[in-house]
């Protein structure tokens, strides 16, 4: 199972949200590109990176920043926020990094998503942001009335080959994964899944990778210690 040490970029600088709300922020770090180097040093394999102002603006905004840590570090970075058009899709993937995670982007056009897979295959990964099971949308801040199952199974369908699962009320409150949903998604899915949101023991990491899961994306609780990448 891949481990994904989180970035999340505001201002320029490496901070954390407390279920994705902008008011509730902890700044880690002044300097992203410091935070990704240190990550490497403690044996990182892949890194994810979400753009927070591009997720609130609906567009990518801190290209030249996510450019330098690509160029810096010789692991492969996915990164997501604010990309919701074929052009944004090339102009994050021309900063060097390997994987687009699209969001709101992809709940509200499908038309785009089959698009997207059409044309950049399994560069393109789909995050899936629920609530209870519903998929929230903008930031977080709109459920919608659509079931995040069926979602990633018509994401299947189409070709997709990687989703990210986050439960958003466990976002940021080191309160351990939704397993309940998790569980229905490992069951009912067969391409790629990376459980995030909650995560905050070692033992939470075993529990998943037990279940199979792809991938793992950790934030808060490596920047608080409660889980060392190292020991992972």
């Amino acid at each position: 199972m891949i481990i994904f040490p989180a970035i999340d970029i505001r201002k320029g600088k490496c901070v954390r949200l407390q279920q994705g709300e902008f008011d509730r922020e902890s700044i880690f770090g002044e300097n992203p590109v410091e935070i990704a180097s240190q990550w490497l040093e403690k044996g990182a394999q892949y890194l994810h990176i979400v753009d927070l102002d591009g997720a609130l603006e609906g567009r990518p905004v801190h290209l030249a920043l996510i450019k330098e840590v690509s160029e810096k570090l010789p692991i492969p970075i996915q990164v997501g926020g604010g990309i919701r058009t074929l052009e944004d899709i090339q102009k994050v993937l021309e900063t060097g990094v390997s994987r687009i995670i699209l969001g709101t982007s992809a709940v509200l056009k499908k038309d785009f998503v089959e698009q997207a897979i059409q044309l950049f295959g399994e560069r393109i990964a789909v995050s899936i942001d629920a609530k209870n099971g519903w998929i929230a949308v903008d930031g977080w801040k709109t459920v919608t009335d659509l079931k995040a199952l069926d979602y990633a199974k018509t994401l299947q369908d189409i070709g997709l080959k990687t989703i990210i699962y986050t439960d958003i009320s466990k976002d940021g409150m080191l309160s351990g994964p939704n397993y309940s949903e998790l569980v229905e998604m490992k069951k009912n899915l067969e391409i790629n899944l990376i459980a995030s949101g909650g995560i905050s023991s070692r033992e939470d990491v075993s529990q998943l990778e037990k279940m199979d899961f792809y991938g793992a994306i950790i934030g808060k609780a490596l920047y608080t210690g409660d889980i060392r990448l190292e020991d992972l």
